[in-house]
């Protein structure tokens, strides 16, 4: 295992810089991809779901994005100290049925000595929301520089 840069301990700018790059990654819905930033071994809690390792991950992951269509998602660091990342967010997506949600949570991120994310905690609530009520309009991938973060959109 190479690293995965920033490396622990963070400061306010590398904890912000390894926020928006996991909000990058999952905005791509590639679980191939996303799986890269984390431990081989790594531990998560996600909703009433403890994948564990990437392989539990990836199929996750994969689950995920079958049923979160056009997923848009925003991150922002709420604290951090040594190698851990508070994060909260809010994600956009629609049912195969068309209804949207935006989905709310907060996760506690540990990072290894090398980067890379051994454990992941998350809890997420889900609002059912009007089409006119979203928020996130971005073309589906990277979250372009210049549009407004949570806290800009009153979230």
């Amino acid at each position: 295992m190479d690293t995965k840069p920033p490396l622990p301990p963070f400061t306010a700018d590398t904890a912000a810089q390894k926020a928006r790059m996991a909000e990058d990654a999952w905005n791509t819905r590639d679980p191939e991809r996303v799986i890269l930033v984390y431990t081989p071994d790594t531990v998560w809690r996600n909703r009433a779901e403890f994948p564990q390792g990437q392989a539990e991950v990836k199929e996750f992951l994969k689950r995920k994005w079958v049923r979160e269509l056009d997923y848009r998602l925003i991150k922002e660091v709420w604290a951090f100290t040594g190698n851990r990342i508070a994060a909260r967010f809010a994600y956009e997506w629609h049912d195969d049925g068309g209804q949207w949600y935006r989905s709310y949570g907060n996760e506690n991120w540990e990072f290894n000595e090398q980067g890379f994310m051994q454990r992941r905690f998350a809890s997420i609530n889900d609002l059912p929301i009007k089409a006119e009520d979203r928020k996130f309009f971005w073309p589906l991938g990277r979250r372009p520089d210049d549009h407004p973060g949570l806290s800009d959109l009153g979230l």
